[in-house]
């Protein structure tokens, strides 16, 4: 019983500490949650571990993303445009992400963390004036939502870190905008997966809600800052990419040592 709660209280931390960036920055939902859940809640098997991130994540994205739809800062038909196509490609991802050895899936996706780590530290492009978009745009979205999705329902991620370069990209928007529009998408592509999981059995329903539950102070408190620290973003993302080569390094470490490395 005392573990059982102990392990509540420490799902509730972690999902306070992923929510808290998810509603800052608009990624490290699942990029993080998945490894607290294995190596800090406790929860060992690798698919279980991504079908519940991945329902966690998604509750935890919508409810982030209120406060940022307050503040103005979600496109809607953007949002629309790039999770429908999304959508689709994360119930193939994900699909084809329950046949491959969880073992082999911690790797690639230890291997990804290091790919979204570099990415993060490259010089910001320049910034979008906010304006309407045109026609022209939405194909664009479509495209790289169906990219990301497939990322995403693959490697079990709610694909944050993927969704705001590429709303920046294909839609020419503001990184607020972006950070506020991707929210619906995260949770949008991160449901689908759960879903897909939850068909095999591999969500772990009692920790995620224990998740989302400790994630609503962390999601607020990260949508609050998100404005005010929109000129030291550089800085923030070098904190955190850093931290993700940490515990990329660390899953990879794990995984070798299961190996029997």
């Amino acid at each position: 019983m005392m573990q059982e709660i102990t392990q509540g209280i420490v799902a509730a931390l972690c999902g306070g500490f992923v929510s808290f960036s998810l509603g800052l920055i608009g990624g490290g939902g699942s990029i993080l949650a998945v490894p607290l859940i294995l190596y800090v809640v406790g929860l060992h098997n690798p698919h279980l571990a991504i079908g519940t991130a991945a329902l966690a994540v998604a509750a935890n994205a919508y409810l982030n993303m209120i406060p940022h739809a307050r503040a103005g800062h979600v496109r809607w038909k953007a949002a629309f445009a790039f999770a429908a196509s999304g959508v689709l490609g994360a119930a193939i991802g994900s699909s084809i992400g329950k046949l491959v050895d969880g073992q082999k899936l911690l790797t690639y996706f230890a291997l990804l963390m290091c790919v979204v780590a570099i990415l993060m530290l490259r010089p910001q492009a320049a910034r979008h004036e906010r304006k309407a978009l045109g026609p022209g745009v939405y194909p664009r979205l479509c495209g790289t939502g169906l990219g990301a999705g497939g990322l995403s329902g693959f490697f079990g991620i709610g694909g944050g870190f993927l969704v705001v370069p590429g709303l920046m990209f294909a839609g020419r928007m503001q990184i607020v905008d972006a950070i506020g529009t991707s929210l619906f998408a995260v949770g949008s592509f991160g449901l689908t997966t759960a879903i897909n999981y939850s068909l095999s059995g591999d969500v772990a329903w009692s920790i995620a809600a224990e998740f989302v539950a400790g994630g609503i102070m962390g999601g607020w408190l990260g949508a609050r800052m998100a404005g005010r620290l929109a000129r030291r973003r550089g800085a923030l993302n070098l904190i955190f990419a850093v931290m993700i080569i940490a515990v990329a390094i660390n899953m990879l470490y794990h995984t070798w040592r299961l190996s029997g490395g």
